[in-house]
């Protein structure tokens, strides 16, 4: 067997971490897949994969092995790419990831103009709530917020976004609006349980750090239902400020709390940066970070400036 295939079938059976998925992956048989890694075993003359009848475990050979295989493989794979153009040619499949909400109103709009403009490329948007594994997951652009770059990879910054307190301003005549953090406990609020603070938030005070505990009467799981409920009058949230920004430019939200609003965080495009870098990512990238920095809501100077 040529051993690029080897490789390739052990890469499989260490990711999915059996024979039969490894198979399924491969469109062969488990037999086929038992024998390749069997043989391999052999040759080598040192045994990679740890198997019971319940579980399958990498050696310590194996986990090196896996390692050296991964970049042996993604050299084969970027020779060949370059051998058909990849690099001067935007072509194949692109796999980019954001955040949901900021990838349905920021990251989609981009998308249908660049394959227009690029049409040998498709995308793959995994539009999650997560922070996604780019190596593990083939993820080769994304967008994030926060300061989450990795190793051997470069971000772009192309905006920032604020933790912003809002209600309706029809809500706020109601209740009076908060001068102070701490008089939050007398709010109805309503927020999400996709945030990680759902029983307090966090504010500066002349440069010192203000943890306020907070007791909301309704948890929702997705940030849109919170929105919602607060441009109905019900009651406060806090959610990112690109989240509601069209909502606070039709007055139907407004923002309170301002003067004591954490560092904002930034947004960024980050992609690996190893080697050359094909087509398809760059011209992306490029394409991606020149209309997010455009972008108003996501850059306040702008606003300044016009």
């Amino acid at each position: 067997m040529d051993r690029f295939h080897e490789m390739q079938v052990f890469l499989a059976v260490a990711e999915e971490a059996g024979f039969a998925a490894a198979a399924r992956r491969l469109k062969t048989s488990p037999p086929s897949v038992t024998r390749a890694i069997a043989a391999m075993e052999q040759r080598i003359g040192t045994q990679l994969l740890s198997r019971t009848t319940r579980s399958l475990h990498l050696t310590e050979a194996g986990q090196r092995y896996l390692e050296d295989c991964r970049r042996i493989l993604a050299e084969l794979n970027e020779a060949e790419a370059a051998a058909a153009g990849s690099y001067s040619i935007p072509s194949g499949q692109l796999t980019l990831t954001a955040p949901v909400l900021f990838g349905e109103l920021y990251v989609a709009p981009v998308l249908g103009d660049y394959l227009d403009r690029f049409p040998r490329v498709s995308i793959n948007a995994l539009l999650v709530d997560r922070v996604v594994n780019m190596v593990d997951e083939g993820v080769e652009v994304a967008v994030r917020i926060g300061h989450l770059q990795e190793p051997g990879q470069q971000a772009i910054k192309v905006g920032e976004v604020r933790r912003v307190v809002c209600a309706a301003p029809g809500y706020l005549d109601q209740h009076a609006r908060p001068a102070r953090p701490e008089q939050l406990h007398e709010a109805k609020i309503v927020t999400s349980s996709s945030s990680q603070l759902v029983s307090e938030w966090r504010f500066v005070d002349g440069g010192q750090p203000l943890t306020v505990p907070i007791e909301p009467r309704l948890v929702v799981t997705a940030n849109n239902a919170a929105i919602h409920l607060a441009r109905l009058g019900w009651g406060m949230t806090r959610v990112l400020s690109y989240q509601v920004a069209g909502a606070v430019a039709a007055g139907e939200l407004e923002i309170v709390l301002e003067e004591f609003e954490p560092a904002p965080l930034p947004i960024q495009v980050v992609f690996q940066k190893s080697g050359r870098v094909p087509a398809k990512i760059h011209t992306f990238v490029d394409f991606l970070t020149h209309r997010l920095g455009q972008d108003a809501a996501l850059n306040p100077a702008l606003k300044r400036r016009s």
